[in-house]
């Protein structure tokens, strides 16, 4: 029976292997970091440590967990993403580490808007982010907005048609300390639940809406099981509920007003002709991933 950290890694991966796994030697010390509230620098570093009966019993469960194909990200209650650890739960998708493109480009567009011209008091920066899920992509901007100082100069708001999403949103944001930086609202795209609840056209607006087509589903692996499937299918296309919020935009964007849509790699040419159709006056380009995959679909309303 194995006793040692080195020896309990080495049969959990190969469990994880047999049901599955494509990263069965990391998720195992991932999952034993956790039992033992280490990191998994220190976890490597004894291989020869023993391992206690409770601490073996715990990680046991949690093995038994990963081979059913619920994601390690579930299993901890964590996930990291731009730097913060986030409380994740089936109410929410994962945050995805290719989604941190949205936030450094959403970041890049703040930056340069401000700093092009100061705001008049009153007259903040407005900034939406569209479906927000676990609040990562709201929560990354607001905690480095105020890193940086801007304080008053951006109003963000974060909105889901999920109440249960938005609910996993505040308790993220809540956890960083930007809970009174951020208006949490319901709503399905950016038609807001409330009608008496109003937001002045928007300077930037941000989202990761679903876009797998609804064949591919079945296709992905077991983990994604565990999601919230309204989280991942985007219908037949993949790009159903991108269409129905970029025909939404010019009711939201100001004019000069920018959106940033995080789509799938082989979907830029169909996201740009569904700008295109929205006529004189819009324009549309492509921003890549580190990976050199086309990401994030830049959409601009110009000032005419």
């Amino acid at each position: 029976m194995a006793t040692t950290v080195g020896e309990v890694l080495r049969d959990a991966a190969s469990r994880l292997t047999e049901s599955g796994s494509e990263t069965p030697r990391l998720d195992a010390e991932v999952l034993l970091a956790h039992v033992l509230r280490v990191d998994r620098a220190t976890l490597l570093a004894g291989p020869e440590a023993g391992l206690g009966a409770d601490h073996a019993r715990e990680f046991e469960k949690l093995v038994e967990r990963r081979s059913r194909g619920e994601p390690v990200s579930y299993i901890r209650g964590l996930k990291e993403f731009y730097g913060l650890a986030f409380v994740v739960d089936p109410r929410a998708l994962i945050p995805r580490p290719e989604t941190e493109t949205l936030v450094d480009l959403a970041l890049a567009r703040i930056a340069a808007r401000l700093t092009a011209a100061p705001r008049e008091p009153g007259a903040p920066l407005r900034v939406w982010d569209v479906g927000t899920g676990s609040g990562a992509i709201a929560v990354a901007i607001a905690v480095e907005g105020r890193r940086k100082g801007y304080g008053s100069d951006i109003l963000l708001r974060a909105s889901d048609v999920s109440a249960d999403a938005l609910g996993l949103a505040i308790e993220n944001a809540v956890v960083h300390g930007v809970a009174d930086a951020i208006e949490f609202v319901a709503a399905d795209l950016t038609e807001v639940a409330d009608s008496t609840d109003s937001l002045d056209s928007v300077d930037l607006l941000v989202a990761n809406l679903p876009y797998i087509p609804s064949a591919m589903i079945p296709t992905l692996p077991v983990a994604a099981s565990f999601e919230p499937p309204s989280a991942l299918d985007g219908g037949e296309d993949g790009l159903s509920v991108i269409r129905r919020l970029i025909a939404q935009l010019p009711a939201v964007l100001k004019e000069d007003g920018a959106a940033l849509l995080e789509i799938g790699s082989d979907q830029a040419d169909a996201v740009q002709a569904m700008v295109a159709e929205l006529g004189h006056g819009w324009s549309s380009a492509v921003q890549m991933d580190l990976a050199g995959s086309a990401r994030v679909i830049e959409i601009r309303r110009d000032n005419s």
